[in-house]
C-alpha cells in the first residue's frame, strides 16, 4: 500500500467528529482501555474486546504485574507463596512432587528452593527410601510466614477484582476454575 494522498487524508474525520467508545457497535458495557491521554484517539477494535483469549491475556499482564509487585514489597515472589501453600495443605514432598502440585517448572524449582531454604521457610532432608532425592517440609517460619502471604493476596486481590461484586468474584473463580481443568485434563 502507498502513502496516503493528501484528498485521502482530508476526508478522515477530525478526532472530535469520532464516537465515543460507548457509540461503537459491541462496545456496551465493555470497560475502557485505562492510561490512554484521548480514548478517541487510541482505541482498541471491538472485534478483540470480544475474545475472550485477548481479554484473558490482557488481564493476565495486569494481575501478575500486581501481584509481583506486592510481593516484592515483602521480599516474597509468587512461586515462594505457591510452594508454601502446597507443603501447608498437602505435607512434605519431593521436588519433583511439588513442581506438580505448584505449576513451577522442575528447572526453576531448584532456584526457588534454594531461596526458601536459605531464609529457614522449609526445610530439606534426604528421603530415607531413596538418598538420591530430598524432601521438602515446611518450617515453623515457613508456617507464620504463610498467613502473612496470605493477607497479603488478599488485598492485592480486592485490589485486581474491585469493580466485581462478592458473587461475581465467586463466579469468575469458578468459571475460571473450569477452563482450567478443562485444558489441564486435555494436555494431559
Amino acid at each position: 500500500m502507498g502513502a496516503m494522498t493528501s484528498t485521502e487524508a482530508a476526508d478522515l474525520p477530525e478526532a472530535a467528529d469520532l464516537p465515543d467508545a460507548a457509540e461503537l457497535p459491541g462496545a456496551a458495557g465493555l470497560p475502557e482501555v485505562a492510561g490512554l491521554p484521548d480514548a478517541r484517539a487510541l482505541r482498541t477494535p471491538a472485534r478483540l474486546r470480544r475474545r475472550a483469549s485477548r481479554l484473558l491475556s490482557q488481564l493476565t499482564m495486569r494481575s501478575d504485574r500486581l501481584i509481583t509487585e506486592g510481593l516484592a514489597g515483602v521480599d516474597a515472589r509468587k512461586w515462594h507463596y505457591a510452594v508454601l501453600a502446597s507443603l501447608e495443605e498437602y505435607g512434605p514432598g519431593s521436588q519433583a512432587e511439588l513442581s506438580r502440585r505448584s505449576g513451577i517448572y522442575r528447572s526453576d524449582m531448584v532456584g526457588v528452593l534454594n531461596e526458601l531454604t536459605r531464609r529457614g521457610l522449609v526445610d530439606r532432608s534426604p528421603d530415607p527410601a531413596d538418598g538420591r532425592r530430598n524432601i521438602i517440609t515446611i518450617s515453623e517460619k515457613g508456617r507464620r510466614w504463610l498467613p502473612r502471604l496470605d493477607g497479603l493476596l488478599d488485598d492485592l486481590h480486592e485490589e485486581l477484582l474491585a469493580p466485581l461484586s462478592a458473587a461475581e468474584r465467586d463466579q469468575l473463580v469458578g468459571l475460571l476454575t473450569r477452563l482450567l481443568d478443562h485444558h489441564t485434563a486435555r494436555s494431559s
